[in-house]
């Protein structure tokens, strides 16, 4: 679905982490709505590299860009000459940033704050310099246990990825209002859909529970997972959130939620009614009590007003419309 009238003809927009989940998706939505449109994604593509808790360093994988026919460039946000080389070669009408450490349980401190922090206000000056707008991930991971519903302004972070995010959206603060540029953070909150599966074991639980159903096993939940509640949101109304921020009446810092909390139960009841399943859940005991988020809630007034966002899906929408590519993910990457 196109969200803009605008055909974007003859500009060019750069997507970082573009080989990411949310990155990806952006590319083919403007490629498929706004083909006159030049895009160019960047992303420091998966190399084997690791942290030191054992999980990837960079999320971005060439399958989620196959069918991709803009340009492509393999860069580290870090490497001060790639940027250098955007500055110089390119220009800019819009920057969507979403490349970052994403792994909330990463313990590179310094990492985290040199690649989500410092290298972001180095693309803001960029931004600024090409009279560009800058629409960039933020996140819920800002709020930590701030009670429900979650609003800008009250945030309390309990790891350094939510810090780091925190630190973006407070160093926008300052940039906002002194160049033409409009500059966007979205804090997104617990997103799912197509082509997050090359997240590994940081993918939505939406397609953990899918793909444990498909493989025949019962579902495994925390203990009263019926009161463990998130605002979980399909790709698409993330989407819709990103392209209507090209234009937004007024810079700033909004939420992208649904406005509505559901269950971990939810899910799973959910997905066995789409898949046709009636498998027994089991109920392990909840290790995380004392350091997890017990209720998340967007309160999204502020993205509706100035952005001009209203989410389409309903968690039954939005996994009624994502079962089939669970089940294809299920056949083509984890079968295999």
């Amino acid at each position: 679905m196109r969200y803009i009238d605008n055909d974007l003809k003859d500009k060019t927009i750069l997507i970082t982490g573009g080989a990411g989940f949310i990155g990806s998706s952006l590319a083919f939505y403007f490629q498929e709505n706004h083909p006159e449109a030049k895009v160019i994604v960047l992303d420091s593509f998966r190399s084997g590299e690791t942290l030191s808790n054992g999980n990837l360093r960079s999320f971005g994988h060439f399958k989620n860009l196959i069918g991709f026919r803009g340009e492509v460039i393999s860069g580290d946000i870090n490497d001060k000459d790639v940027l250098l080389n955007l500055e110089l070669n390119y220009k800019f009408d819009t920057i969507f940033h979403e490349a970052a450490i994403s792994d909330t349980t990463a313990l590179e401190q310094d990492l985290m704050i040199k690649t989500n922090v410092n290298a972001y206000k180095d693309l803001l000056e960029l931004a600024i310099s090409h009279g560009a707008n800058m629409i960039y991930a933020s996140s819920a991971a800002t709020y930590g246990n701030a009670p429900s519903p979650q609003r800008v302004g009250h945030e309390a972070p309990q790891n350094v990825y939510g810090f780091s995010k925190l630190c973006m959206d407070n160093l926008s603060r300052e940039y906002m209002g002194k160049s033409d540029s409009k500059i966007v953070g979205l804090r997104y909150f617990n997103v799912y859909g197509a082509r997050e599966y090359f997240k590994n074991t940081t993918a939505s639980m939406i397609l953990q529970f899918g793909h444990q159903i498909l493989s025949g096993k019962n579902p495994r939940l925390f203990e009263n997972s019926d009161k463990i509640l998130r605002d979980f949101i399909y790709i698409e109304d993330i989407i819709q959130a990103n392209i209507k921020a090209m234009n937004p009446k007024e810079s700033g810092i909004f939420n992208v939620g649904t406005g509505k909390a559901r269950s971990f139960q939810d899910i799973v009841d959910i997905l066995q009614k789409e898949l046709g399943t009636t498998l027994p859940c089991e109920y392990i005991p909840n290790p995380f009590v004392g350091s997890y988020q017990f209720h998340t809630e967007a309160d999204i007034s502020t993205t509706k007003e100035v952005l001009g966002y209203e989410p389409r899906f309903e968690m039954e929408d939005g996994i009624k419309a994502y079962v089939g590519e669970i089940r294809r993910i299920y056949e083509q990457e984890v079968k295999k």
